[in-house]
């Protein structure tokens, strides 16, 4: 049981990069965007391609990351300047990015079996790969939740965040709204990147459809770790990301071990994110019926 907790928690906090990335766009720019179905395959094709063609894996990771950058960038340009739906925008770019990633990795997967990644270098200390992919993958979640805490506190980051809340009082306010839903793509979707980037050398292979269902994943765990880890600011916001991917990579590894079949787990996923998504409204729902009980008693 503690192997299926640590390797939960291990896929959970490589997870929550993807997680990060998509609050980005879901949250503060109030966008749905479906291009990290894409955006996710695409950071394991590049990092996958280019290790198994003798590349350094931190360089391989870095340039998965700067992929995944302009799958958002095509995104935004679609949006912002062509004037594409946002909803839309992200369909077309995930729907291009899977020939990309076939003309990337040439075939359909790639094996990284007996080659080095960036979890080699733990292993050569007598770390297991387990516990080598939950010390990477921290320090990864880590130095980016201080980064992006720092970055939303600047000028440029308030502006991002203005723009998803208000864009007509930002665009009032002198901020290039356009510019700002650019850039916010362009983090989130570098980040989805290097969250595949890191999956495919944890296990070893990287697959054209291993990105499907993957925004369904990223909406579960901001969910749950807004409902679950109520956070007052935006530095506990960050974290409670990390911890709500943490949270789901268990649950569904809970599920398993209790028998769910493999093939039922992404209708589980759907019906969680349905759940809490609609909890504000079972509250609102159930509030005047325990409003009735308790005068009634």
């Amino acid at each position: 049981m503690l192997q299926i907790i640590s390797g939960a928690v291990s896929l959970g906090l490589i997870w929550a990069i993807m997680t990060i990335g998509v609050y980005i766009t879901y949250r503060l720019l109030e966008i749905a965007d479906l291009t990290v179905e894409g955006s996710l395959a695409m950071g394991a094709a590049i990092a996958a391609t280019s290790i198994y063609n003798g590349m350094n894996p931190y360089e391989a990771t870095g340039l998965a990351l700067l992929g995944g950058m302009a799958a958002g960038l095509i995104t935004g340009l679609f949006h912002t300047k062509l004037k594409i739906p946002a909803l839309l925008s992200g369909i077309l770019t995930m729907i291009a990015l899977y020939s990309v990633n076939l003309r990337i990795m040439g075939k359909a997967n790639i094996s990284l079996l007996r080659m080095d990644t960036v979890y080699t270098d733990l292993e050569k200390f007598g770390i297991n790969h387990t516990n080598a992919v939950m010390l990477f993958a921290l320090i990864c979640v880590m130095g980016l939740v201080g980064i992006l805490y720092w970055f939303f506190g600047t000028e440029i980051g308030c502006a991002i965040r203005a723009t998803g809340a208000n864009s007509q009082m930002s665009r009032a306010q002198g901020i290039n709204t356009n510019n700002m839903i650019m850039l916010g793509l362009i983090i989130s979707n570098g980040l989805v990147a290097l969250c595949g980037a890191l999956i495919a050398q944890s296990q070893s292979f990287a697959d054209v459809q291993m990105g499907v269902g993957s925004i369904v994943i990223g909406l579960a765990s901001v969910i749950i770790g807004e409902v679950i880890f109520n956070s007052k600011n935006f530095f506990q916001k960050l974290i409670s990301l990390a911890l709500g991917a943490i949270t789901y990579r268990l649950i569904i590894a809970i599920v398993l071990k209790l028998g769910m079949p493999a093939n039922d787990l992404k209708m589980f996923t759907a019906l969680t994110v349905a759940v809490a998504l609609s909890l504000p409204m079972l509250r609102a729902y159930l509030r005047p019926i325990k409003k009735s009980i308790k005068e009634e008693v």
